[in-house]
This record gives structure tokens, sequence and C-alpha cells, in this order.
């Protein structure tokens, strides 16, 4: 009988010690509903049936996620799945390796530093051939920063100071530049030590939705941030019976133009994990 494994991680803030904008002024990042989303999807997870864990705010450090990935890998062997959900404030660093078009590697947003998306290609190399991993991150992830997206995120923040808007979920551009400039050694460090993605050999299959396209923004709420909304009216308590593409599809049609979900799988091709219906074990 399959094996399933799941960590939920949901950060409402992140250490302001360690992420500063671009004065050095401290920025905790406060979120709303990413602890809720977290909850939730462990939820869904235990109805399931995967044996969860959850990292919320202060506990979901690096060293927290990547102990608890490399756990999981020890454990997990062909025909068992893995069930991550993110959801917090998505960044950037400098990318050193040349393989992004915009120079800048994508991270996820932990509480005491980023978690560079080579860090996890490394985690996901770890595991076996034949495990499926299925990752949710409902965050920002602004991989093409030109200045039309500048302005719209400007807009985004006069309009959250008002009011009139729920926060976005990506790190401000003076807090991405100040967080690098501030801990440059270490985050040169971390690509310096781990091989980018693109020479990783990932043995398993990884399908990864995301809350919105590159150059998009993820959007906060007052109890789920809108992805996660989404997904959870999709999946109606389990009512959803259609495969993993009808299931972002269906997500999809629930957001704005402006937040559209991506559909994303690397790894080990594997047609028949696509095609299974969501959070299948068996």
């Amino acid at each position: 009988m399959a094996k399933g494994v799941s960590l939920h991680i949901g950060l409402n803030q992140v250490d302001p010690n360690h992420y500063r904008d671009q004065y050095g002024r401290p920025w905790s990042g406060d979120l709303i509903a990413c602890e809720n989303d977290a909850r939730d999807m462990q939820a869904i997870a235990e109805a399931q049936g995967f044996s969860p864990t959850m990292l919320l705010t202060a506990d979901a450090t690096v060293e927290h996620v990547l102990g608890a990935l490399e756990q999981a890998s020890g454990e997990l062997a062909a025909g068992d799945v893995l069930f991550v959900t993110y959801s917090g404030h998505g960044g950037q660093v400098r990318d050193l390796h040349d393989e992004e078009p915009d120079h800048l590697d994508e991270t996820w947003c932990l509480f005491d530093r980023q978690l560079v998306d080579d860090e996890l290609y490394a985690a996901w190399g770890k595991f076996q051939p034949g495990v499926r991993i299925l990752v949710l991150s409902d965050s920002c992830h602004s991989g093409t920063v030109t200045r039309v997206i500048e302005r719209e995120r400007d807009q985004l923040m006069q309009a959250l100071e008002s009011g009139e808007l729920p926060r976005p979920r990506g790190l401000p551009l003076g807090v991405i530049a100040g967080t690098y400039v501030g801990h440059r050694e270490t985050y040169d460090h971390i690509q310096d030590v781990y091989p980018t993605g693109e020479t990783v050999e990932v043995p398993a299959s990884i399908l990864l939705i995301s809350g919105c396209q590159d150059n998009q923004t993820s959007m906060d709420g007052a109890f789920n941030g809108a992805f996660t909304g989404a997904l959870l009216d999709t999946w109606d308590r389990g009512a959803f019976e259609g495969d993993y593409r009808s299931f972002h599809e269906a997500i999809r049609e629930r957001l704005p133009e402006t937040q559209q979900p991506n559909y994303f799988v690397t790894g080990a091709p594997d047609l028949a994990f696509e095609g299974e219906r969501p959070f299948t074990i068996d």
C-alpha cells in the first residue's frame, strides 16, 4: 500500500531582523491568511490519508523545512506521495549562474531567510525514483519584472495602504534589494554550494501548481489567499472528480486574468500521476 506524507507551510510574517528594505529599515511582511491556508491544506491532506506536518510563521525556518523534506526523502519509496503546500511571500535573489532570463532566482520567504529555488531542487533530487511529489505554492514568483509589473506593484501597494485591496504576496522591490544586499554573502554562498536546477538529476516526479504566473502577483485575503480560496472551492470538500490538469483549469477559471495559476512538471515524466484525481495516494 502506498504511503502519503505532507508538509504545510504558512507564514503570516517574516523576521524583520533579516528582511529589510533598501534603506535598511526592518520589514516583517505582515499577511493575514497564510496560516489559515496551511491549516486548510492540512485538513485536506488528513482527509485523504496523508501523515501531515505543519510549520507556521516562526517555526517555518529553512532548517525546519529542509529537515522535513530530508526526513520525507528517507521515508518514501516508489509509489509513495509527498504533498507540499507553501503560503507566504515569494521573493528573489541575484542569480549567479545565469540560468534565469532576468538574472534573478525565485525564493520562498521563510521566517529566518529566503529558501532559494536551487536549494529546493537539491532537496527534490534526494527522493527515490517513482515517488510522486505534489507542490502547491500560494505566493508571488515574479521572474520577469518589467516596468509594467513594477508599476502594477506600486499601484497595488498604494491601494493596500488606502484599504482598497488585500496585500500582495510578493516582496516589494526595495525589500528584494535590501535583503539581498544585507545578506549577500549568505545568498551568494548558497548558490555556490548548490548546483543549478538545470543540472540536478531529479528521479522523482514533481507536479507544481502555483498561485500565479511568473510576472503576476498572488493576493492575500481575509480568510484564505485568492489561489487557495479558489482551490478550496474547486475541491468542494472532495466532490471534485477530475485529474490534475482539469483541477488546475477549474482553479484558473475562478481567478482574474491578473492572477492565473501556473501548471509545471519536472523530474521524471509521469503521465499517470498527472491523470490522477488530486491528492490521491493509492
